[in-house]
C-alpha cells in the first residue's frame, strides 16, 4: 500500500553544467523559446508548442506540486539560459502490513520518479542532461533515502532509452498499451530503475562521463 502524499519543498540543485530552480509561472517565455528552437527530437514527447499550451503545462504542473504529487523543475545551462525541464514525480510512500516488521524509515518517500523531462536539442546528450540526472539521483538518494527511482519512456522511443540506460538504470520490462501516446497513437512504456544499491556505482561513472565533458 502506499500513503497519502505529503508535500516537500523544492529544491535549488547546482551544479557546473546544470542548475535546476523550482518551475513556476515567471519561466513561461523561456520555456517556449527553448523548446521552439527545434523539435526535430520530439515526435515520442510531449512538449508545450505554443504560449496557451506552455501556461497550461505550467499550471497543471504547480496543480501537482501543492498536492505533493511532484516537484517541477525548469533546468538552465551553465551559461544561465533555460534548456528544459524535469520532475520528481510518482512520490512514493509506503505502508507496511501490520505486524511486519518496518524497515528503517527513509527521511523522504520510499520511492521515486524522474520524468516529464524534455530539453531543447541542442542540449541533448550533454554534460547538461548527465549533471541535471547527477543532481536529482543525487539528492533522491542521499537526501531522501529512496529504495528506487524509476523512469519510463515509449517503448519506441530509442533516443531516449539509450539515455536512460547510460545513466546506470536498468531495463524492468514493457507494459503493453497503457496509456495514449504524444504522437495520438497508442503507447506500450519501457520501465527502468535504479536502486539504492546500485547508485554508488552508477554515481562514480555519471562522475567520470563529467569529467570527460560528457
Amino acid at each position: 500500500m502506499v500513503q497519502a502524499m505529503r508535500a516537500y519543498d523544492c529544491p535549488v540543485l547546482v551544479g557546473r553544467h546544470a542548475r535546476l530552480e523550482p518551475l513556476g509561472l515567471e519561466h513561461a517565455s523561456e520555456l517556449l523559446a527553448a523548446a521552439n528552437e527545434s523539435r526535430a527530437t520530439y515526435g515520442l514527447t510531449t512538449v508545450p508548442a505554443s504560449d496557451t499550451e506552455m501556461e497550461a503545462y505550467i499550471v497543471a504542473a504547480l496543480a501537482e506540486r501543492h498536492d505533493g504529487r511532484s516537484l517541477p523543475f525548469v533546468v538552465r545551462d551553465g551559461g544561465g539560459v533555460v534548456a528544459g525541464s524535469t520532475r520528481f514525480m510518482e512520490i512514493e510512500h509506503w505502508s507496511w502490513p501490520g505486524g511486519a516488521p518496518v524497515p528503517p524509515v527513509p527521511e523522504g518517500p520510499d520511492a521515486v520518479e524522474i520524468g516529464f523531462t524534455w530539453y531543447a536539442e541542442r542540449v541533448q546528450r550533454t554534460a547538461l542532461n548527465t549533471e541535471a540526472k547527477l543532481l536529482l539521483c543525487t539528492h533522491a538518494f542521499e537526501r531522501w533515502k529512496v529504495r528506487r527511482v524509476t523512469w519510463k519512456t515509449d517503448e519506441r522511443n530509442a533516443r531516449s532509452r539509450a539515455a536512460i540506460l547510460r545513466l546506470g538504470a536498468r531495463f524492468d520490462g514493457v507494459l503493453r498499451a497503457n496509456r495514449p501516446g504524444a504522437d495520438n497513437q497508442v503507447r506500450s512504456t519501457a520501465f527502468f530503475s535504479m536502486l539504492a544499491e546500485e547508485w554508488p556505482e552508477a554515481r562514480r561513472a555519471l562522475l567520470a562521463r563529467l569529467a570527460r565533458g560528457r
